[in-house]
């Protein structure tokens, strides 16, 4: 086991992602998830200049889903702090998501339909982070009244394979499809 007594060392950094998920108007639901980077140590940079600790990044994600079907209707992307003021550019690089679906192999095609050279690593981790998240807050929005049996059924069916409890041959899907 790693022995970390709190007391005695010095936190170096710190990246908190967060997601929460809003109601939104008619069927839909808003996805907002934030990226911070805390920095806890004074950086030395190659020019000789010495930064003070500091919040590096400090990015924001907002989507707009349609239930039941987790499409993506809007997104934009907020960057209260980057460290560089050319990373403002990238705040229309997730642009190409409108219309896709939150699904098995969201981060993949997200990788596919993003343009590297307009994107950042950082955003990409953020919206990757937040298809799960998004998911659950999908289901929470969705059980809030009871459901017609056929819609639940399918929105069960979408947790196969999204963790080890729903896998394809468990007892949670086995139980899933005896019920059909």
């Amino acid at each position: 086991m790693i022995a970390l007594d709190q007391t005695q060392k010095q936190k170096i950094h710190r990246r908190n992602i967060d997601t929460v998920i809003y109601e939104g108007e008619a069927d839909t639901i808003i996805v907002e998830g934030s990226l911070e980077d805390k920095r806890f140590c004074d950086s030395h940079l190659f020019s000789g200049e010495v930064r003070p600790p500091c919040t590096v990044h400090h990015m924001i994600i907002r989507m707009v889903l349609h239930l039941p079907e987790l499409t993506i209707v809007d997104i934009e992307v907020d960057l209260p702090t980057v460290p560089h003021g050319e990373c403002l550019d990238v705040r229309e690089c997730l642009a190409p998501l409108k219309g896709m679906r939150i699904a098995a192999g969201f981060t993949s095609n997200v990788r596919k339909l993003v343009d590297r050279s307009t994107a950042c690593t950082h955003v990409l981790t953020l919206v990757s982070a937040m298809a799960p998240a998004a998911f659950q807050g999908a289901w929470s929005a969705s059980i809030r009244q009871p459901l017609d049996r056929e819609i639940y059924v399918k929105m069960m069916d979408r947790l196969k394979n999204t963790c080890w409890a729903w896998r394809e041959d468990g007892p949670l899907v086995e139980k899933l499809s005896a019920s059909h």
